[in-house]
């Protein structure tokens, strides 16, 4: 095994993770609720006061 053995193996082994990962947040149903709330919480309103605005940072 030499060194383009090497590399074809690791392409093939990240291109079936990528598809893995595709698989994982388009495919899969039981993920979508989670994906869902995840999408709306910029939208949700909450009790905190500008909390970007206790944490600035002095420059």
């Amino acid at each position: 095994m030499d060194i383009n053995d090497l590399r074809s193996l690791l392409t093939v082994a990240g291109l079936i993770c990528f598809l893995a990962i595709v698989w994982w947040a388009y495919v899969s149903k039981s993920s979508k609720k989670g994906f869902e709330e995840a999408a709306n919480l910029p939208f949700a309103e909450g009790d905190d006061d500008g909390a970007a605005s206790r944490t600035s940072h002095p420059r």
